[in-house]
């Protein structure tokens, strides 16, 4: 086990995820007003753009698309924003990159599942997780994330996103040494609250509880992000690879 992770660990987390429900269960789950019509989405990349739940200072929830990958609003190039698509739960509080955003600018990042890959010598089998049984309804869910506002002297602007990320559970320690945090919905308020204090949100970013997690091998076309159709999740029939 020790030496799958070891392997492991140079994969990415999270790095492709998955939103496929519409967009009136995207509103009502997460409270919101009216949600835009958009295609369901079965192999969201880095550096494209998600959808984002805020809240204004009345706590109020809204819909928004940014960059997938956070560009420190101190940042002299914006492209350092391929790089920062995951934060470690452990330094949010310490990373000059992730530091005042964990203070005050917290998000919800809808999802329905996500991919992650295990590695065998030079082959990589990609995987798809969800919550709960599959089904046709997928179960929506929120990573926990953080948002920046970036913007230079020519009036160029960037709003751009990052999925923290914590130690895996039981269910994903066989593919990696971390797993994205994934928020209960009775947490949703006290994370977008602006005036809570980051010491007493440190103990929501804990791995989501193996239990209610289900996986399975899906086909190698996933590795490519312009592949983005249901293909995508359908379960191979049998796995070359097995953690």
């Amino acid at each position: 086990m020790k030496a799958q992770l070891i392997a492991n660990r140079y994969l990415p987390m999270c790095g492709r995820f998955t939103l496929t429900q519409p967009a009136d269960a995207i509103a009502q789950h997460f409270n919101l007003g009216q949600v835009p019509l958009f295609e369901p989405r079965y192999n969201v990349a880095p550096t494209q753009a998600v959808a984002v739940v805020r809240a204004d200072l009345q706590q109020e929830r809204q819909l928004h698309w940014l960059q997938w990958g956070l560009v420190p609003s101190w940042s002299k190039d914006p492209k350092m924003g391929a790089r920062m698509i995951n934060a470690r739960a452990e330094t949010l509080a310490e990373k000059p990159s992730f530091r005042q955003a964990f203070r005050r600018r917290r998000c919800l990042i809808p999802a329905d599942g996500f991919y992650e890959w295990h590695r065998s010598g030079k082959a990589k089998q990609p995987y798809y997780f969800f919550l709960d049984a599959p089904a046709e309804t997928p179960t929506l869910f929120a990573f926990a994330g953080l948002w920046e506002h970036w913007e230079n002297g020519n009036g160029d602007v960037i709003e751009s996103c990052t999925i923290i990320t914590t130690e895996p559970n039981e269910t994903l320690q066989a593919f990696h040494d971390r797993m994205p945090v994934i928020l209960p919905p009775s947490t949703y308020d006290r994370w977008l609250d602006p005036t809570e204090q980051t010491e007493h949100l440190q103990s929501l970013l804990q791995p989501y509880a193996a239990s209610t997690m289900g996986y399975y091998p899906v086909s190698t076309t996933v590795n490519n992000p312009r592949q983005a159709d249901r293909s995508c999740i359908q379960p191979l029939e049998r796995s070359p690879l097995t953690p």
